[in-house]
């Protein structure tokens, strides 16, 4: 049942993604291009997507578990430190840089094969470079 509904959430995570134009590296960048030929048709689908998840904040709040796990995976901290902030700049940079953030990415594999597979690569190195440095 967990993977059953874990499968469904990817597929609609996946065609969102795609009907919304967040894989397309483009449309990312000229959104982000707030000085230059600025596209803000995306910040509608992120405002959709802050609507979706507060009202899924409301809902987990009144919920004494999940409905397939025991507990909920949720952040164990709400500090904003300098190590939030420098991780949260390189995320950013990263973003307007390549014009992918990691779900995007992954759900571009299907689409757009190799830029995806070669920014997916990267993203798992950067990754694996962190958990190591971070021992």
């Amino acid at each position: 049942m967990r993977a059953l509904i874990g499968l469904i959430s990817g597929v609609v995570f996946g065609f969102g993604l795609a009907l919304s134009g967040m894989m397309d590296p483009k449309r990312v960048r000229g959104f982000l291009d707030l000085f230059g030929n600025w596209d803000p048709t995306l910040a509608f689908v992120m405002g959709g997507a802050l609507i979706v998840m507060a009202i899924a904040w409301r809902i987990q709040a009144r919920m004494h578990r999940p409905v397939t796990c025991e507990n909920f995976s949720l952040p164990g901290t709400k500090n904003i430190d300098a190590r939030l902030l420098g991780g949260s700049a390189l995320f950013g940079i990263g973003w307007g840089l390549a014009g992918l953030c990691p779900g995007p990415a992954i759900a571009s594999l299907a689409a757009n094969f190799v830029p995806a597979l070669v920014f997916v690569v990267a993203m798992v190195a950067g990754m694996a470079l962190f958990k190591l440095a971070d021992r």
